[in-house]
């Protein structure tokens, strides 16, 4: 690919692209992932043959390209693009400020497909992965929290790097307690454990999985079965740890054995414990914020990669959230002249 940087400053900048058969999924059906990206970032995007010409804003036009050359590597390596794609290229370039950046760095391989970041947080997410023996993650529903996490320990277990992966999960959700479900121990777990299950499908085919599960190599179970053990030699996840108690957590996190990683993540405004129980979580991140090795990671909603609405439903709440604390503040400070 070819770029005319001597107009670098002023519109427009001309792209100029080396490989014609790339072109059509490039540029998408009728130019379909053009108008995304001009629809995007407000700018203008003119094709002529393998030339690409963009008008706009001059920061806008640098997202435009960044986005671009992210999309064309991918194609490069042989993967898809699609209007999910290109949207998440947009995303990621907006939010890296139209910074030049390699996704082979930030790439997840794994039996099924090849998971790539799709925004700033993402790729500090992956970073940390990459770097870190316990890694803490924060944010929303639909951030990469949990995804990201399965995905780093299926590419650890498949080129040997960990023997095993764990996944576990407090049982704990809005309230409700496994004695009153329905079926067996395993009926009444399975539906807390179902996200996990969901990405691991995502990622190996599934007989593998099964395979797996059957030999051990991969364990999904609630929180409570790793009490007593020393987990070594693996991928240790906790999901949806804001749900855990303090005794829970340090028990997890004291398990921690040779070769081992941990992810813990959760959502702190997403706690279902019983009122006036403390967030093993929330209560963890003061005292491992001063332990060298661990890294804690803080997702928002602009790394929500859902349907477009859950980042407009995740600022809504957060919005309603902290004008709620203003005013309950403000009541309180009032003088009481009673």
């Amino acid at each position: 690919m070819h770029v005319n940087t001597t107009m670098e400053h002023e519109s427009p900048l001309h792209l100029q692209f080396d490989d014609n058969r790339l072109l059509p999924h490039l540029y998408g059906k009728q130019d379909e992932h053009l108008s995304k990206i001009e629809e995007k970032l407000s700018v203008s995007v003119t094709s002529r043959g393998n030339r690409l010409a963009i008008e706009g804003p001059p920061e806008r036009i640098r997202m435009a390209r960044a986005a671009l050359e992210l999309l064309y590597r991918r194609l490069q390596k042989g993967l898809d693009v699609d209007t999910g794609e290109v949207e998440a290229a947009v995303r990621l370039a907006m939010s890296m400020e139209g910074t030049l950046l390699d996704p082979e760095t930030y790439t997840i391989p794994t039996r099924t497909r090849l998971i790539s970041p799709r925004s700033a947080g993402q790729v500090h997410y992956i970073q940390a992965l990459q770097e870190s023996e316990l890694v803490i993650a924060l944010g929303p529903a639909g951030s990469g929290k949990t995804y990201l996490a399965v995905a780093m320990a299926v590419s650890m277990l498949i080129t040997g790097q960990v023997d095993r992966i764990i996944l576990s999960r407090p049982a704990v959700e809005a309230g409700e307690r496994l004695g009153f479900l329905p079926g067996d121990l395993r009926e009444k777990i399975d539906p807390y454990l179902r996200p996990l299950y969901e990405a691991l499908h995502d990622m190996m085919p599934l007989e593998q999985v099964n395979r797996r599960l059957a030999s051990g190599e991969i364990e999904i179970a609630p929180l409570a079965f790793m009490r007593g053990r020393t987990l070594s030699n693996a991928f240790v996840i906790l999901d949806e740890a804001q749900n855990t108690t303090t005794v829970q957590m340090k028990m997890l996190l004291t398990r921690l054995g040779e070769n081992a990683r941990m992810a813990v993540t959760g959502d702190l405004t997403q706690v279902d414990l019983p009122k006036g129980v403390c967030s093993g979580l929330r209560d963890s991140l003061e005292i491992l914020m001063a332990i060298d090795g661990v890294c804690i990671v803080e997702l928002s909603d602009a790394d929500v990669v859902r349907h477009s609405l859950v980042s407009d439903i995740v600022r809504a709440y957060d919005t309603r959230d902290r004008k709620a604390d203003v005013s309950t503040t403000d009541l309180d400070n009032e003088p009481n002249n009673g």
